[in-house]
């Protein structure tokens, strides 16, 4: 989010990222409309499975000049408005709002085309897509200058605050164990016992402060949503005690599991990987804001498991 100048006054202007297997369609709120809007080209890259942009913006030409012909509403809806670029500049784009990219994607027949709406249409109104908002508002309220940093009771506040009405185990440390890929978190038995030592680690170097993250992973104290709250912990702790952050649209969905699987046993690749992410750009919200896209967008595929967790102890919850 930025704030900038227009006509005699400021305004706020509240940019976002959805991403579609492990493509970028950036998207602005329409202040004037009061609604979010979605870049063309964006999605034209995700439908039609391009990664150029010049084959993206020539493939839009050519379907705008059909469209035109065919005297298809779908070109006068399309708006403009100013988005950042690959290169740090921002350039007016043109833009569709929600029915529009719905309407957009029936233009690309296709099992690509389907999947991409109905991810669409259910993004914003998943648990997921409802804590998201949640956590946008976070960066944006002062709550978050309330947490306690690196602490267990820091952790729980982030995860009440994105689970919150979504979940009734919100900011709770589970009573259940559970696993996922065939690994199992930390024992409820000695759960409590684990929190104390991971919170008594030393959070004073970067190296300090992965380590830390990676031990508080291992032990997974809730029963879902561990990875998007212990990622803002994570740039919490570095935040406060180096300085940085990380600048997580660098670091892609696969990169990232793996090094996660991995530092089970050893830390080095995720350190290596986050350590290449590193950022000095702490007060830039527009920063946070893409490490929250980005940290639910790794999570988009990889909940099941838990989820399934969630649901077998509600059954047993409600047998008992």
């Amino acid at each position: 989010m930025r704030i900038y100048k227009q006509g005699g006054g400021w305004m706020i202007r509240k940019i976002s990222i959805r991403i579609f297997d492990d493509k970028e369609v950036r998207t602005i709120w329409d202040e004037q409309n009061s609604k979010w809007m979605f870049s063309v080209l964006d999605i034209i890259a995700v439908l039609a499975n391009h990664d150029s942009y010049t084959k993206a913006r020539n493939y839009w030409k050519y379907l705008k000049t059909k469209l035109k012909k065919e005297d298809n509403q779908l070109v006068s809806a399309t708006n403009q408005l100013k988005l950042l670029a690959a290169d740090g500049k921002r350039y007016l784009t043109d833009l569709l709002d929600e029915n529009g990219v719905i309407a957009l994607g029936k233009e690309f027949p296709g099992k690509r085309a389907n999947r991409f709406i109905d991810w669409f249409i259910r993004s914003d109104d998943s648990i997921d897509g409802k804590s998201k908002q949640k956590a946008y508002a976070m960066f944006e309220s002062t709550f978050i200058d309330s947490i306690e940093v690196g602490t267990v009771k820091g952790l729980q506040q982030i995860h009440a605050y994105l689970f919150g009405g979504l979940y009734d185990f919100a900011g709770q440390i589970r009573t259940y164990n559970i696993s996922k890929g065939g690994f199992k978190f930390a024992n409820v038995s000695f759960l409590n016992k684990n929190l104390l030592f991971v919170e008594k680690m030393s959070e004073s170097t970067f190296e300090e402060i992965v380590k830390k993250y990676v031990e508080m992973n291992i032990v997974h104290p809730f029963m879902e949503g561990n990875g998007r709250t212990c990622r803002i912990w994570l740039d919490l702790m570095l935040k406060k005690n180096i300085k940085k952050c990380i600048d997580w649209s660098k670091i892609s969905k696969k990169d990232y599991f793996d090094s996660m699987i991995k530092s089970v046993s050893n830390d080095s690749m995720i350190m290596v990987l986050l350590k290449k992410a590193l950022t000095d750009k702490i007060n830039d919200r527009e920063m946070f804001m893409k490490g929250i896209d980005y940290s639910y967008y790794y999570e988009e595929e990889n909940d099941v498991e838990e989820n399934e967790n969630v649901n077998e102890n509600n059954r047993l919850l409600e047998n008992d």
